[in-house]
């Protein structure tokens, strides 16, 4: 049965692309983030231990809305290692860094994923496709928050 919600297939498919980017760099901080939430030590490894928690736990549940946005529009949802990879633009990592230098990697990810939301802005409002728009503004108010709260881990 074809799709029709107002949307034309080639602004589904442009607005579903953009979603894949956001897709894959949340997926890939997701696994960061448990990286770092496995491998922190340090005098703050409790403080950082519990924040990157609640981070992954969050991300693990704005992948599946993200890639259920995209499948409502009809695309097929990226979802393998691989495809994610080709898709990031977040570096993964090994676990090894200090505990400064993971919350750093951290909110810098944050930071990018904000980026990539915003990116998807012009196809979603150009295609009057409020309900991207609406999780792309959720997804950057919780990012923005979130880079703000690594952050002020840091030292100046």
């Amino acid at each position: 049965m074809e799709l029709n919600t107002g949307i034309a297939k080639a602004d589904r498919e442009a607005i579903a692309a953009g979603l894949s980017n956001l897709l894959a760099d949340s997926y890939t901080l997701y696994l960061k983030t448990h990286n770092y939430h496995w491998n922190v030590t340090g005098p703050q490894f409790n403080t950082l231990h519990l924040m990157f928690e609640g981070q992954y736990t969050e991300l693990a549940a704005a992948v599946d809305e993200i890639a259920e946005r995209i499948r409502a529009l009809g695309i097929k949802a990226p979802g393998s290692y691989l495809e994610f990879s080709k898709l990031t633009s977040i570096e993964e990592a090994n676990g090894g860094e200090s505990a400064e230098e993971m919350t750093r990697q951290l909110a810098l990810g944050q930071e990018t994923i904000v980026r990539t939301a915003r990116e998807v802005f012009p196809a979603a409002d150009d295609a009057n496709d409020e309900p991207t728009a609406d999780l792309l503004t959720q997804r950057m108010q919780i990012h923005e928050k979130n880079a703000w709260m690594l952050r002020s881990m840091l030292a100046e």
